[in-house]
């Protein structure tokens, strides 16, 4: 399975696509991100049916690529719509890690994103205090906003 059908797969999935994971996946695949640890294609496919059930127009869109034998890092922006607990339009970037069974399925999927920065702090009252918290761990610089970097885009 080429890489390139598996991320039109996922910039293209809609609700009657979630079932179309088997052709994407492993029957036995392992899937893990923030806050699901599963196994399995019938978990797989119910995490993300749940996800459309839990925000309008989720949308993915992989920004970059990276190959190495049997194994991709795809970078991805995540634009949905919450509905909690205030409806607005929302941005969330990530990096999936994959690993390729031998007949070129998924069978190792990990998410990483940094649910405090794309999630928590949107959050009313909760999102007040992880300010506060950032604020009170983090540097003086990393608080007002600059950068001690070497010009590195992020």
């Amino acid at each position: 399975m080429p890489l390139d059908d598996l991320i039109h797969f996922y910039q293209t999935l809609t609700p009657d696509g979630v079932r179309r994971f088997g052709e994407f996946y492993s029957a036995d695949a392992y899937f893990k991100d923030p806050f699901n640890e599963v196994r399995g294609l019938a978990a797989i496919e119910a995490i993300f049916a749940h996800m459309f059930r839990q925000v309008d127009a989720p949308r993915f869109c992989v920004t970059e690529q990276i190959v190495d034998g049997g194994a991709a890092m795809l970078v991805w922006t995540f634009h949905f719509r919450s509905r909690w607990p205030l409806a607005a339009d929302r941005v969330m970037r990530g990096v999936s890690h994959l690993r390729f069974a031998a007949d070129g399925k998924v069978d190792y999927h990990r998410d990483y994103w940094d649910t405090g920065e794309e999630l928590y702090l949107q959050l009313p009252g909760l999102g007040l205090l992880m300010r506060g918290l950032r604020r009170a761990l983090g540097t003086p610089a990393a608080a007002s906003g600059r950068s001690h970097s070497t010009g590195a885009k992020p």
